[in-house]
């Protein structure tokens, strides 16, 4: 009897941890890539930015990543930041936002993941009505989007990238 109630607590525990970690957008594996093939994983049209990744082949880094600028003319509504640099917990006010994962074509084993949270803006305001009633930001440039609203202001991202799974030999 003791067995079944400390399964069953296990059961209750494991069930509450996967249920905090189920992200906001769910979505199916992506198409398996090969390697050395660019890929996107995601847009994030509000920080201007896409983040694409590859498949190396390399037993030291199997899968690469990267945030790249979608338009120079664009500007940030959003800081991206680094996961392991934010350290985003719900405690903190960070939201698990999506979880992507693409498997290798050459190696079905290993898995790229990509985990992204959110941290919406708390004290963030909106601009003032001009006088046709619509809220207008101009700004010169990417840097004086941090400046003029501070970066602590602005929500944020958080982005980690992992590889999970066997490697093939």
């Amino acid at each position: 009897m003791r067995h079944l109630i400390v399964f069953a607590a296990l059961c209750v525990a494991s069930f509450t941890l996967h249920a905090a970690e189920t992200p906001e957008i769910r979505r199916d594996p992506g198409k398996p890539q090969a390697i050395g093939v660019r890929h996107t994983l995601r847009t994030i049209p509000e920080a201007c930015a896409r983040i694409e990744g590859q498949f190396t082949g390399k037993a030291a880094s199997p899968y690469l990543s990267e945030v790249v600028n979608t338009n120079p003319a664009c500007h940030p509504r959003v800081r991206l930041r680094d996961a392991g640099e934010a350290k985003p917990t719900k405690a903190g006010g960070w939201i698990f936002n999506d979880q992507i994962e693409v498997h290798s074509a050459e190696c079905p084993t290993q898995v790229a993941v990509v985990r992204i949270w959110r941290k919406p803006s708390s004290t963030a305001v909106p601009p003032k009505l001009d006088a046709q009633g619509s809220a207008r930001v101009y700004i010169g440039g990417k840097e004086d989007t941090l400046k003029s609203h501070g970066a602590d202001q602005l929500p944020q991202y958080a982005i980690a990238t992992n590889v999970e799974g066997k490697a093939c030999k």
